[in-house]
C-alpha cells in the first residue's frame, strides 16, 4: 500500500536523494492519503453531477451551448481531482512529459475552445465539433496513462479501416 502511495503521489525517490525547495514545499503542504481520497472522490463526483446537469439540460432542450458548458465543466473538475491524489506539481509533470504533451494540448485546447464557441461565439454548431473533439481528446488522454492502451487502439482502427 505504501508503494502504491507514493506511486500516485509521484514520489518514486530514495531517501539518499537530497530534497529541493520544491520538495519541502510539497512535504509541508501534504495532505493525509484519507484527505486526498476524499478530495478525490468529492471533486470527481462534482464533475460527474456537472457532465449530468449538461445531459439533462440537453433533453430539457435548453441547448447545445447550454450542455458544452456543463460538460466541459465537468471534464475540468473531473481532471483537477487527479490533482488530490498525485499533487498539482506531480499531475502537470505527468500531463506535460513526452508521452501526454500532445494529448494534453489537444484536451486544453477542446476545452477553451468549447467554452469560447458556447460563451462568447454562441454557435452551436462550432460547440458540438468541440465537444466532439474535447470527448475524443479525453479517451485518447486517459488512454496515455494505461499501459500499451494507445498502441491497441491504433492497431484495431487500423485493422478496421483496412477490412
Amino acid at each position: 500500500m505504501d508503494k502504491l502511495r507514493r506511486v500516485l503521489s509521484g514520489d518514486d525517490r530514495t531517501v539518499e536523494e537530497e530534497s529541493g525547495i520544491i520538495t519541502q514545499i510539497n512535504d509541508m503542504s501534504t495532505l493525509s492519503w484519507s484527505t486526498r481520497i476524499k478530495g478525490f472522490c468529492i471533486c470527481f463526483v462534482v464533475g460527474i453531477v456537472f457532465s449530468f446537469l449538461g445531459a439533462l439540460a440537453l433533453f430539457l432542450h435548453s441547448g447545445i451551448v447550454v450542455f458544452g458548458v456543463f460538460y466541459t465543466l465537468g471534464n475540468i473538475i473531473s481532471m483537477a481531482s487527479t490533482c488530490f491524489l498525485m499533487g498539482p506539481f506531480n499531475q502537470m509533470k505527468k500531463m506535460f512529459s513526452n508521452t501526454r504533451l500532445i494529448a494534453t494540448c489537444l484536451v486544453i485546447f477542446s476545452l477553451v475552445m468549447t467554452l469560447v464557441a458556447a460563451l462568447v461565439l454562441k454557435k452551436p454548431g462550432a460547440t458540438l465539433i468541440f465537444i466532439i473533439i474535447q470527448s475524443l481528446a479525453m479517451t485518447w488522454y486517459s488512454l496515455s496513462y494505461i499501459p500499451y492502451a494507445r498502441d491497441a487502439v491504433k492497431k484495431t482502427v487500423s485493422a478496421c479501416l483496412d477490412v
